[in-house]
């Protein structure tokens, strides 16, 4: 007699995944995605001592299963593990994660970081240790039940790629808000990406994939935005200021092309040509082997043009396609260019880069979707509807879409961008938290107002990877929008408090802009295009910092050439109209950034790291042979207190420290005031407190929780999801 028959309930009840419920009658298959669901009320039995879906009767124990919501674990858990509990007992299988093999891989990633943390000890932390490693052991087991689970043949597979234990997704070089680099190969067996650990230098990384592990490419220091040869032997990369190349098998670099500037994004053609953007500018082209490059695509000044950016081959090798920003209402959005000089066509009116997918399809990123529509790349015209394919896909503030296809098969990887959510809380000089004046999201920046009753914050859309700035009544409360349109940032206040000046994307390039901070009157042009092309540089990315006391000076950091950031100065920033056109202050091969006036004007403190970290110095202004260091072992982002007898600043290790001012002037011994929970790492388009007028207290952008890593999503045979 048979034990078991098709499409019974067989098991035991109160470990049964809802598909299982579900089973009975329709004859719907399941798969190893029940086991992991059932593995993941071990887990939490295991944690817990507590039964999850507990219930008095079948019928209620069915209804806890298929409705009820995994509850969280963080009071017994740290909050990696809560996540991956949370994904193994999702109620879609497509949610949950798709193999056990990824699913071993992360628990023992989070195993290893709790024995290396460098964190003071923690007793619930090595306490789960034992339970983390069982779930290890129960996962093994997963592995090796013979489940026929879906391959590659034909069958559309989804599952997550992390980066290397220790290191994060690095991305888009001088973007506001980056997405991670990477490509899969044209065959669509590997997957190159950008990582390294949090504040070093990134470098590229090989992952097969039918392997978890991924080994790295040595030698590619400061890569990113790697991308591959049409034979897949080779990967190239952008490194500060050059275009380079590597074989995927390893060895040494070669470099292709130097003074690159800012670079975004490159294709490999099978005539062995690279084409590749460059900062604010259009789309250039270059020989694999080396040599000079040329431009491919010119501005039209008519159309007020700002940048060409992130090229991508079309096949046959006669077309490209290629982002164009505009100052132009209607003009700007995703463009097919012809190597042969035709005219570009304009195709979708989204600030997207655009990848063309075999057998036929136009992939670009809406808001934070993945949409795709039928593309003919011969005639260059879009065909039927557009479609969704994923939702929480990146797509960073410089226009670059998280998403790359393989070119002989149907593999797709997408990303989501790289946000750092915190919350801008005060705290004493003791470090002991006191308020939070607004709401938890990702700020670029913010700046308290002379007299210190208002704040000003550049705050991160989600939806759209682009800030807009606040201004928030530190005495009454609440918050108005004060600019957007597209991209606001880097507000600084004007030594009365009446105006904000900030740099936007508004005409498709970045330029400063100033406002009423009374909200009326007009936005007005400071530095635009015209300006920084009399000033003999090319139209880059500008962060204005601090406005002289005296109102006559804008000082500002930008990349005029090369990659390295310099000192500029604006002459009355407040004439209107405005005429002086900026002039450099200080420049080097190295990085100057994040310049601060003192409450007299006559000093500007900033970081440099020509030393090879970032160190934080001051020197006189007008600028003289006078300098001194001010941090002994590393340091950025200083700011001076109201009255000048004190500069801050942030260490390597994220403390905040103080240095006493004395006359002369001459600089104290540096001391930690308390540990921050900055992000880690120096980002010169970013900063991260602000200090009140008389050094009492500072306001901080904490992160919320540890830090965990977004996935890269691999998608093996994507097209088998399209609706016929």
């Amino acid at each position: 007699m048979a034990l078991t028959g098709n499409n019974e309930m067989v098991g035991t009840l109160y470990y049964m995944s809802p598909e299982q419920l579900q089973a009975q009658g329709n004859g719907r298959e399941i798969d190893a995605r029940s086991d992991i669901f059932s593995f993941g009320i071990v887990l939490y039995e295991m944690l817990t001592g507590k039964r999850l879906f507990a219930g008095s009767s079948p019928a209620t124990i069915i209804a806890a299963i298929m409705e009820r919501p995994a509850p969280s674990i963080s009071e017994v858990a740290p909050a990696s593990l809560d996540r991956v509990l949370k994904k193994c007992l999702a109620k879609d299988p497509d949610e949950r994660w798709q193999s056990a093999r990824d699913l071993k891989d992360e628990l023992n990633w989070i195993a290893s970081a709790s024995t290396e943390t460098t964190a003071a000890p923690n007793a619930r932390r090595y306490w789960l240790l034992p339970w983390i490693a069982a779930a290890v052991l129960l996962v093994t087991l997963l592995l090796l039940h013979p489940w026929n689970v879906p391959t590659t043949k034909g069958e559309l597979v989804r599952f997550p790629v992390y980066p290397p234990h220790g290191t994060i997704f690095t991305g888009t070089m001088n973007a506001t808000v980056p997405v991670p680099g990477f490509a899969v190969s044209p065959d669509g067996q590997m997957l190159v990406f950008a990582a390294a650990v949090p504040g070093a230098k990134s470098s590229l990384w090989l992952r097969s994939i039918d392997e978890v592990a991924s080994r790295p490419l040595h030698g590619t220091e400061d890569a990113s935005m790697p991308f591959w040869s049409p034979d897949g032997r080779s990967v190239a990369f952008f490194s500060k200021g050059k275009l380079k190349r590597i074989s995927s098998a390893g060895g040494p670099t070669q470099v292709i092309a130097n003074g690159i500037g800012v670079p975004r994004g490159g294709s490999w053609g099978t005539n062995d040509i690279i084409y590749f953007g460059s900062g604010y500018n259009a789309i250039y082209r270059v020989q694999a082997s080396g040599g000079a490059f040329t431009a491919i695509t010119k501005l039209d000044a008519s159309k007020q043009e700002g940048m060409h950016l992130w090229p991508h081959l079309l096949p046959g090798g006669r077309h490209f396609l290629f982002a164009l920003r505009s100052g132009t209402a209607g003009h700007g959005g995703l463009y097919a260019g012809s190597l042969d000089g035709t005219p570009a066509k304009f195709l979708v009116g989204q600030d997207s880069s655009g990848v063309y997918a075999s057998p036929g399809y136009l992939l670009w990123v809406e808001g934070d979707t993945l949409v795709a529509q039928a593309f003919n790349a011969d005639r260059l015209e879009l065909q039927g509807q557009p479609f969704n394919l994923a939702n929480g896909v990146g797509r960073a503030s410089s226009a670059e879409a998280a998403v790359s296809v393989s070119s002989s098969a149907s593999t797709l990887a997408y990303a989501g961008a790289t946000f750092q959510h915190g919350r801008l809380t005060w705290f004493d000089r003791s470090g002991n938290s006191l308020d939070s004046p607004a709401p938890e999201g990702d700020y670029v920046d913010f700046r308290l107002s002379p007299d210190g009753k208002r704040l000003a914050s550049s705050l991160i859309d989600p939806k759209t990877a682009m800030p807009d700035i606040w201004l928030t009544d530190l005495t009454r409360g609440g918050s108005s929008r004060f600019a957007g349109r597209g991209f606001s940032a880097g507000p600084v206040w004007s030594p009365d408090g009446s105006r904000l000046v900030f740099r936007t994307l508004r005409n498709g390039v970045m330029e400063l802009y100033q406002k009423a901070t009374s909200m009326g009157g007009k936005e007005e042009q400071v530095i635009s295009v015209e300006d920084q092309q009399a000033a003999g540089t090319p139209p880059s990315n500008m962060v204005p910092s601090s406005w002289s006391p005296d109102g006559r000076s804008l000082i500002y950091s930008m990349v005029a050439t090369g990659a390295d950031f310099d000192l500029w100065l604006l002459p009355n920033p407040g004439a209107t109209p405005h005429n002086p056109k900026p002039v450099k202050l200080l420049g080097s091969p190295s990085d100057e950034i994040q310049p601060s006036f003192s409450p007299d004007g006559r000093f500007v403190a900033y970081a440099s790291n020509d030393s090879g970290t970032y160190q934080v110095y001051v020197q006189t202004f007008p600028l003289s042979d006078r300098k001194w260091p001010v941090s002994t072992s590393g340091g950025y982002e200083p700011q001076w207190r109201g009255d000048g007898r004190e500069i801050y600043y942030l260490s390597v290790d994220r403390k905040l420290m103080a240095v006493p001012i004395g006359p002369g002037p001459s600089f104290g011994v540096p001391k930690p005031l308390f540990q921050t929970r900055v992000p880690v790492g120096v980002d010169p388009l970013r900063m991260h407190y602000a200090p009140a007028r008389d050094g009492q207290r500072f306001l901080v952008n904490t992160q919320i929780g540890d830090p965990v890593p977004n996935p890269i999503t691999v998608v093996l045979n994507w097209t088998a999801g399209l609706k016929k």
